[in-house]
């Protein structure tokens, strides 16, 4: 089921609400909890219903094996064993379905075998809710972790408004959460401020991201002859497509949590005003760079072991952010490059070198830009080419007899880089918020607007991840 659908809208999100605070409300507290997971599994399984017991079976193993780690000695042998015996259950799940088309054929071409490429169906955010359990079983080995209801812990990983596309949440964020007894009371305030979220969300995916699709594809198809315009406007489009796809779920998840009195972390803040590369990892994906961080980066060593190591390090865990990304060798070179600007930004910081604000954001903005590119081309010819003539390989020329509708796609890409660079977002918009008459004809209007253009509702990019 889509946030950007009638049927999440109209029927699946009142539904729930309604529900959910009158068994609160007749004091059935646990009863309330078990609906929200049932209702989480539900959202779940509407999309395909054969996904649904492989996110049960990765719940109820998961569980089982951190309460285990929880009774033995932390950093113990035991703990030790369980705790990468789930790592090697939930990762062998990741692989199988992500990964294993692409080893079959990388295999075949590497060494000449014929062996058939599997046909099988990714199970929809095998990625997050993967992530979000390894964690947990970290922190269990740690001693991080508690002896959580089986019901909680269940709808930790399951709660709908972050389920398919994130954010990766751990359990000391949203468990904390969901024991209190203020999620029960209703809360007209937040309830309020949870749906002019959602509204605002909604509005980016569908009246903006959804927008640039069509051009986005038309650039990317046509990269063997794209022009220097051509591949410039192509690339800055679906760098605005992604940002208002991917931040439009981020703000419908926070906003639907907040209608059920739940804190879900912003998971993104404005990361094209980001002075660097390394700003803006701390503003893209939020808990994704903490989780590569904490999980990955720091275990492998971190800054501990000199410069050098450092450097490797940096490299390595963004190669494995790529791949996370998806089983593709653009995904991996993707992350790579931006190991690579890590690595840059360090040197230059080394050697404190001072650049002016603007140019930071400048340049760190191309660079995303140019990123995107590896990040959205099916294959590397596509990325070369458009790369290539994005660095004026093709010339430069551009041709002032444009059609006016060209013109104003130009216009619309202006005002939108605008709009990222230099305008505040959800969450700053939000702390604005009150609930006056002026600002229910703003979110009427835009939530009028909305609705019309949600006949053919499409995914968010990031589900297929």
């Amino acid at each position: 089921m889509l946030f950007n659908s009638f049927a999440f809208v109209v029927y699946f999100l009142p539904i729930v609400l309604i529900v959910f605070y009158t068994l609160a409300r007749w004091r059935k507290l646990k009863g309330a909890i078990a609906f929200l997971l049932v209702s989480s599994l539900f959202f779940y399984g509407y999309w395909e219903p054969a996904y649904l017991p492989v996110l049960v079976g990765s719940i109820v193993v998961n569980y089982l094996l951190g309460q285990r780690i929880q009774r033995a000695t932390p950093y113990g042998r035991q703990a030790r064993w369980l705790m990468w015996i789930g790592i090697a259950i939930d990762l062998g799940l990741l692989g199988y379905y992500k990964y294993a088309g692409f080893f079959v054929a990388n295999l075949n071409g590497l060494i000449g075998a014929q062996l058939p490429n599997p046909t099988i169906a990714l199970p929809l955010a095998i990625s997050f809710y993967s992530f979000t359990q390894i964690a947990y079983l970290i922190d269990a080995y740690r001693g991080e972790a508690h002896d959580y209801d089986p019901i909680v812990y269940g709808l930790f990983i399951t709660f709908f408004p972050q389920l398919i596309a994130g954010p990766i949440l751990r359990h000391d964020q949203l468990i904390p959460e969901l024991e209190q007894k203020r999620i029960f009371v209703f809360s007209q305030r937040n309830l309020t401020i949870g749906v002019t979220i959602f509204i605002l969300g909604l509005a980016k995916k569908v009246l903006i991201a959804d927008t640039l699709s069509p051009w986005v594809a038309a650039s990317f198809d046509q990269s063997a002859t794209a022009s220097f315009y051509q591949a410039w406007f192509g690339a800055l489009a679906y760098t605005l497509q992604l940002y208002f796809d991917f931040s439009g779920y981020s703000d419908m998840a926070v906003g639907l949590g907040r209608m059920f009195n739940v804190q879900i972390p912003i998971n993104f803040n404005s990361p094209y005003q980001a002075r660097s590369i390394a700003d803006f990892w701390r503003r893209w994906h939020i808990t994704l760079s903490d989780f590569l961080r904490d999980y990955l980066y720091i275990p492998l060593g971190g800054n501990r072991n000199g410069e050098l190591r450092r450097y490797i390090n940096l490299v390595v865990t963004m190669l494995l952010g790529g791949l996370w990304h998806g089983a593709g060798w653009t995904f991996v070179a993707w992350g790579g490059l931006h190991g690579v600007y890590l690595v840059v930004r360090q040197l230059w910081a080394r050697g404190r070198l001072w650049s002016p604000d603007w140019l930071g954001r400048g340049v760190t903005f191309v660079a995303v830009v140019m990123a995107w590119v590896l990040f959205r081309a099916t294959e590397f010819g596509q990325a070369q080419d458009l790369l290539f003539a994005m660095i004026g390989g093709r010339g430069f020329e551009v041709s002032l007899a444009l059609p006016i509708a060209v013109w104003m796609r130009a216009l619309g890409i202006l005002g939108l880089l605008f709009v990222v660079w230099f305008a505040p977002n959800t969450q700053a918009i939000a702390q604005q918020f009150q609930p006056t008459g002026r600002w229910a004809i703003v979110l009427g209007a835009i939530g009028a607007l909305t609705f019309m253009a949600m006949s053919q509702p499409s995914e968010f990019l990031y589900f297929q991840f």
